[in-house]
C-alpha cells in the first residue's frame, strides 16, 4: 500500500508533508504534489502533517477521488523530487476548501 495526494492539494501545495517524509517520496508540480509509490514506505507521517487532509492511504482514498491513485503514479514519474518544505502557494488559503479543482491541475513543471 502507498499514500496518495488528492484533489484538495491542487492550488494549495502546502509542503508540511515533505518535511517529514523519510524517503523523499514527494514530487513537485506547479500547483500540486504527488507521491511516488515506489518510494513511499507507508509510514503515515505525511498524513497528520497535511494541513488540508489531502493525503490518504491508497485503500482509504474516497471513491470520488480514486482517479488520484493513478494520477499520483503518472505525475510522480514526470516530476522532480521535493525534499524540503517550501512556502505554500500565495493564494493557498483561498483554495483550501474549494472542491472540483481537477481542471486546475497544472501538469507541466
Amino acid at each position: 500500500m502507498t499514500f496518495v495526494v488528492t484533489e484538495i492539494c491542487i492550488k494549495c501545495k502546502y509542503t508540511d508533508c515533505v518535511a517529514v517524509c523519510p524517503t523523499d517520496a514527494f514530487r513537485e508540480g506547479p500547483n500540486f504534489l504527488a507521491i511516488e509509490p515506489d518510494d513511499c514506505i507507508d509510514c503515515t507521517l505525511c498524513v497528520r502533517e497535511c494541513p488540508v487532509d489531502a493525503i490518504f492511504a491508497e485503500d482509504d482514498v474516497p471513491q470520488e477521488q480514486a482517479h488520484f491513485i493513478g494520477l499520483n503514479v503518472e505525475l510522480a514519474k514526470a516530476w522532480n523530487p521535493i525534499i524540503r518544505k517550501k512556502a505554500a502557494l500565495a493564494d493557498a488559503d483561498q483554495w483550501r476548501d474549494v472542491n472540483n479543482k481537477l481542471h486546475l491541475l497544472a501538469r507541466e513543471p
